[in-house]
């Protein structure tokens, strides 16, 4: 059965990245909070990301681009050896760090913290799209379930490593997974849960390398049963966790989520279905999906006069029910041509941010950024707004969408925002088989197994290793990646963040509808799938900031002729029948 998605707060992330979990103990005498601030170093150091300055055990040079690890089951032992248990819960602590409070613990002297790394057998194995938008083991949330049919990654540790002589960098992605290798973590203090607290944990990322060369031990491991490179991470993870301070008091109180903006007197929520097995996406708390917004919003996307020739629209570039453009680059208001290709506009209420280069935080700001752009629309917002006024169709749409009813820049972003968030994508022939209402063929079959297969070599395995970037049940995890294009003069990421290690990294396209939304890639390059993993199969431009995943294959995947069309075939099954050209007949 289809979920209807309410258009309002519910489904907000918690900003800052900070987990709350509600505690369940005695009402008999309760202390203050405890804080639990998780870090990353290297050495005792806090880790640098994206820098070949480490040694490992080995000797080896290596950088760490990615450390992120789901943790579970937390418990505190107390002086006179009782142990508080506490609800069954998970954390996910991603590269950056993050804090988990926990609230309204019982006054007592504790002496130990306990968790696990990676959830519970019944939790790594439950529906992943069953999760509220902010819990941690929603997949939008932690970006660790890759693969339909199988659990979370416990802990996914990437980077680069270089031998001595090496001019570039080869890679390494160590994903640890797999209810066996589940493991508990024990850490000694000394603290009294009278008070709000702060207790400090590091996980150390070269004592969980500890032992292992990417040169002569691989430099993959999906913990396959029997892996002596998982087997080492198991045993490392124990020893590489410390405490590294306590302290009194607690953190700075999180603003509430944003209210609702200039709502009309009578809202009415736009109906959003999803099926059961798509995670929930965080809807914007302060732009509620409204009837009368989305109503505006279309209008406002096919509208001319946002351009400043009164010529082209939002839909000029992106076209069709795919919004995309079968064209390389899109022509502006003079016929210049855009820098980069269109992207397609489906299934955006799962993205942080937006453009090949992450420049737009929200869908508004994306909205509106086209208008003022030399190369696209060339207007101005201020005359944008007064062409609207003066169109007398327009001031009673926004009266309809806006208790102010003002035409302002402000509302037509919020209104192409509401309306792109109803453009839904979830019916393609591998939903329908997924619900068991269609059958892929033996060659979609395989090209299923080759996409949501790693290729590790040492262990004869075989596969495309598609799933990293494009996993899961969006075919993306919304992140930016240096995909091994030739490199060229668009730095990508770089000319948002400003960071050379960011160089040459673009947004991660959803694969749905990819036979659908040609060419490919931020510059178009691509005619068809065909070429896409003819990129892919052969030898990748290494590069400083070339994608673990790919660094770590420096000849390529090798995929046979076979197993490329099997590939093609599977990749066709994503495509939506409602997406499909008016008058073509879906499967």
């Amino acid at each position: 059965m289809p979920r209807f998605l309410p258009s309002c707060h519910q489904f907000a992330a918690r900003p800052g990245g900070m987990l709350l979990f509600a505690m369940l103990v005695a009402p008999s005498v309760l202390g203050g909070s405890l804080h639990l601030d998780f870090s990353h170093e290297i050495d005792g150091r806090p880790l640098r990301i994206d820098s070949l300055r480490y040694q490992n055990s080995r000797s080896e040079t290596f950088s760490l681009t990615r450390i992120d690890w789901l943790a579970s089951d937390f418990s505190l032992t107390t002086s006179a050896g009782k142990t508080i248990t506490l609800p069954s819960a998970s954390a996910f602590i991603p590269t950056r760090g993050t804090t988990l409070t926990l609230p309204n613990l019982p006054s007592e002297t504790i002496t130990a913290i306990s968790f696990h790394v990676g959830p519970d057998r019944k939790s790594n194995h439950s529906d992943p799209a069953s999760y509220a938008a902010s819990h941690p083991l929603n997949p939008n949330v932690n970006r660790l379930h890759w693969d339909w049919q199988g659990g979370y990654i416990f802990l996914a540790l990437e980077g680069h490593w270089r031998a001595a002589g090496q001019k570039l960098p080869g890679g390494f992605a160590y994903h640890f997974a797999r209810d066996a290798n589940r493991c508990k973590i024990t850490l000694p203090v000394h603290l009294n849960l009278r008070d709000e607290s702060r207790v400090g944990i590091a996980l150390d990322a070269n004592k969980v390398l500890t032992g292992l060369s990417f040169a002569q031990d691989g430099s993959t491991t999906h913990s396959s049963d029997g892996d002596p490179v998982a087997a080492r991470l198991k045993s490392n993870l124990p020893s590489a966790f410390r405490i590294t301070g306590i302290h009194r008091g607690g953190i700075p109180t999180k603003p509430n989520p944003p209210a609702p903006i200039d709502l009309p007197a009578h809202p009415k929520g736009y109906p959003l279905t999803l099926p059961k097995h798509i995670p929930l996406p965080a809807l914007p708390s302060d732009n509620p999906v409204l009837t009368t917004r989305v109503a505006l919003g279309e209008k406002l996307f096919r509208e001319p006069k946002l351009s400043r020739s009164n010529s082209i629209s939002c839909a000029s570039c992106h076209q069709g029910e795919t919004l995309s453009d079968p064209r390389r680059l899109s022509p502006g208001v003079d016929g210049e041509l855009g820098r980069r290709h269109s992207m397609p506009l489906f299934n955006l209420a799962w993205k942080s941010s937006f453009f090949w280069d992450g420049r737009a935080p929200t869908l508004r700001a994306q909205a509106l950024i086209p208008i003022e752009d030399h190369l696209e629309m060339d207007e101005s917002l201020d005359r944008v707004a007064a062409k609207l006024k003066a169109d007398p169709s327009y001031p009673p749409l926004f009266a309809a969408a806006f208790g102010s009813g003002k035409i302002t820049p402000e509302n037509i972003g919020l209104a192409i925002e509401n309306f792109l968030l109803t453009r839904l994508s979830f019916d393609s022939k591998l939903d329908r088989a997924h619900k068991g209402q269609a059958t892929l063929t033996d060659q979609e079959k395989r090209g299923f197994e080759l996409f949501f297969t790693e290729s590790e070599p040492r262990l004869g395995k075989r596969g495309a290793d598609c799933f990293h970037c494009h996993g899961g049940a969006l075919f993306t995890d919304h992140a930016f990646h240096n995909n091994g294009l030739a490199s060229g003069d668009d730095l990508g990421l770089e000319e948002t963040t400003g960071k050379t290690s960011d160089r040459h990294k673009f947004a991660t396209p959803s694969l749905r509808n990819i036979a659908l939304t040609e060419p490919y890639m931020h510059d178009g390059r691509f005619a068809t799938l065909e070429q896409v993993i003819d990129h892919y199969n052969a030898a990748p431009e290494l590069s400083e900031t070339l994608d673990p995943n790919l660094a770590k294959h420096p000849q390529g995947l090798g995929l046979s002729e076979e197993d490329q069309r099997a590939l093609v075939a599977f990749l066709k099954t994503l495509s939506d029948s409602n997406m499909l050209p008016k008058g073509q007949a879906g499967e």
